[in-house]
């Protein structure tokens, strides 16, 4: 009965605590993007076997038609430009900055068919979330061990030669919200001259207008997402590694600044 009766209070106080504490918001909205992700993908896990039969590429449009919803719930937008840049044939490798989890939102936002992501071995083992990845194709990387992941990279270049798919590869390697670019790792470079495929930069803008997470804000925000022309590596060598790099560092980097800059600052919950 004691448990009832501090019901109707605790209703009264989550509204109360969502307009007045940032603190509160972050915290809710973190726990329930989480907490909402692993219900989806145990949604999606059985479906995925109906669809494909287990471990498949094509699980990726599943997945990305029961994702696209939750930026809702957290009070997110995209503006996308760029499309034109998607309409590819063929396998090609996608980099693009990293600044958090909610990264996942903009890539399902805009992911193209027959196309799946580079990540780290841990992620396999995040109950639900990583059977899901694991059932839409995504490769694995064990960072802490180069020589297991260069041998990764290889077999993925002839996968996607060979199957005709796309891969999505963040190249900082790392989540970064310093307010640039981290310097690109070589990996997603290696993979695109080894398989001769075009490179598509995209770029996400900086967070920072709506989510800050050493000062515990979530708002509501935009996300815009810069698709860059393709860079072609058709006759290139790893000896041309180096200056690829700096070329696709130098057009993310300075579109990364230019879309980060125009995007609005939101307004949230006084601070508490």
């Amino acid at each position: 009965m004691d448990v009832l009766w501090m019901a109707p209070p605790l209703l009264l106080l989550f509204p109360l605590l969502m307009l007045t504490s940032s603190t509160f918001v972050f915290y809710f909205k973190k726990f329930f993007y989480v907490a909402w992700m692993m219900v989806l993908a145990l949604l999606a896990i059985p479906m995925c076997f109906l669809k494909s039969g287990g471990r498949d590429v094509e699980n990726m449009r599943l997945i990305r038609s029961l994702v696209r919803h939750v930026k809702y719930f957290l009070g997110l937008r995209f503006d996308v430009s760029g499309w034109e840049h998607l309409q590819t044939e063929g396998p090609y490798v996608i980099i693009s900055n990293h600044q958090s989890s909610l990264d996942v939102l903009g890539l399902m936002e805009i992911l193209p068919d027959r196309c799946t992501m580079i990540a780290k071995k841990e992620l396999i083992y995040a109950g639900t979330v990583g059977l899901i990845c694991w059932l839409g194709g995504i490769v694995f990387i064990n960072r802490k061990k180069p020589n297991d992941a260069k041998n990764v990279m290889i077999d993925a270049s002839k996968t996607m030669l060979d199957d005709k798919i796309r891969l999505w590869v963040f190249p900082e390697g790392t989540r970064n919200q310093t307010g640039n670019l981290l310097p690109f790792k070589k990996g997603a470079f290696h993979l695109a001259v080894q398989a001769q495929v075009p490179i598509i930069p995209i770029v996400f803008s900086s967070y920072s207008s709506f989510y800050l997470r050493k000062q515990k804000q979530f708002n509501s925000g935009t996300i815009r997402i810069k698709i860059l022309p393709k860079i072609e590596t058709k006759g290139l060598t790893s000896d041309d590694i180096p200056s690829l790099i700096d070329k696709s560092f130098d057009l993310m980097n300075s579109s990364f600044l230019s879309i980060s800059n125009s995007v609005p600052h939101s307004n949230g919950p006084c601070k508490h």
